[in-house]
């Protein structure tokens, strides 16, 4: 057994074994018949599931590698992007070079939709896609743990309580990422920070940046990190799809001090964040990290300007911005009339209202919250000001 088993993505060689056993995996073809024949699934899903799996043998008959699995994906990406956004742009990603690994860190507002973003701007520069780091949380059903692994995922354990063995997982994540970048010239996709921004409030974990360095405690931090080629990246959502779920979970930490997620919450979240609207999509890669930075707590401060500088603002934050009741009065920031076209801004106020009539009162604050809260930001690090 390899030193990264238990946590790397699936090779080539073992692609036709893990796609056998999906294909005769029956939650995921329960899944998918409910998905493709939701009116028929439930009466007629003994019919329905053996023409789903002849489907899919013969869709994947010819993949045998994991390039060419993508290159089948990608097609299912650019129908999602076509039926869920209006569009998705990038900038920064014309300086990636090849044959050069990269450690995008970035923002984190959707489960599966961040890194394919980042992956498709990837793919569509003509170079290799990062392998994506995922939460051991999110991989409760073997279907979904396969799917994620042969798409280059990779595995962080999040559900480990003992102090030494978390230590010694984070060792071996960090070990990963080290040898995935140095030694296999392979990218690496990973969040700032463990979960979602569900406040909308992007902000760098040290603990991440620390974990980078653990396997190489003998070197220099600062040398390390220079290593890595570690570049941020802003993923901007115009709408997101999970905002009122999202404004729910907060309300409720803020009411009641906790919140408990209900079983297959994640499987809905999921969900919701492929197919839900978005609006306009914009991915931001900034340049690598070359300064020479001596502790986790200044490399954060940079990755966090770098990240919320290179976030896009669209109508829709503006407006939540003027109606928040915590604006900071110190920032200059412009109404959404001085930033944006009349007709662009209609648009945005009817798109924007809808929302929050479909949304309870009493979560109404966190909503604002969720789309202000980035302006806040940018202003902030447009000011020079500490965020």
């Amino acid at each position: 057994m390899g030193e990264f088993d238990a946590i790397r993505p699936y090779d080539d060689a073992e692609v036709s074994a893990v796609l056998a056993r999906l294909l005769g995996d029956k939650a995921l073809l329960d899944i998918l018949t409910h998905y493709r024949f939701p009116r028929l699934a439930d009466a007629f899903g003994w019919l329905l599931k053996p023409l789903i799996t002849y489907r899919l043998r013969k869709e994947f008959a010819g993949v045998h590698s994991v390039a060419s699995l993508q290159d089948k994906v990608e097609v299912y990406v650019d129908r999602t992007i076509d039926r869920a956004t209006d569009g998705v742009t990038y900038t920064g990603v014309e300086q990636l070079k090849s044959g050069l690994a990269y450690l995008f860190l970035a923002n984190h507002r959707d489960i599966v939709m961040d890194p394919a973003f980042v992956n498709y701007a990837v793919y569509h520069a003509g170079l290799p896609t990062p392998r994506i780091a995922i939460g051991d949380n999110l991989l409760q059903k073997p279907f979904v743990s396969d799917l994620m692994r042969l798409n280059k995922s990779f595995i962080v354990h999040r559900s480990i309580s003992g102090r030494k063995e978390k230590m010694a997982a984070y060792q071996l994540l960090s070990a990963y990422i080290s040898h995935s970048l140095l030694n296999d010239c392979q990218s690496i996709w990973i969040a700032q920070a463990e979960g979602r921004a569900k406040d909308g409030d992007d902000r760098t974990e040290s603990a991440i940046l620390k974990m980078f360095h653990m396997s190489r405690k003998d070197e220099p931090f600062a040398e390390v990190i220079q290593s890595l080629n570690l570049t941020p990246v802003s993923i901007s959502y115009e709408y997101d799809p999970c905002d009122h779920a999202k404004a729910r979970e907060l309300y409720i930490r803020a009411t009641t001090g906790s919140y408990t997620k209900a079983p297959g919450e994640d499987d809905v979240s999921i969900a919701l964040g492929i197919t839900g609207y978005k609006g306009r999509v914009h991915v931001s890669f900034a340049q690598p990290i070359t300064g020479l930075f001596e502790d986790t707590k200044q490399l954060a401060i940079e990755m966090d300007r770098q990240i919320l500088g290179g976030y896009r603002l669209f109508p829709v934050h503006y407006l939540a911005y003027a109606q928040w009741t915590d604006i900071d009065p110190t920032l200059n920031v412009p109404s959404a009339a001085e930033v944006f076209p009349a007709d662009e801004l209609a648009r945005a106020q009817e798109a924007w209202q809808r929302r929050l009539d479909g949304c309870p009162a009493e979560h109404r604050p966190w909503l604002v919250l969720q789309y202000a809260t980035p302006v806040r930001n940018q202003y902030r690090v447009k000011a020079g000001v500490p965020l």
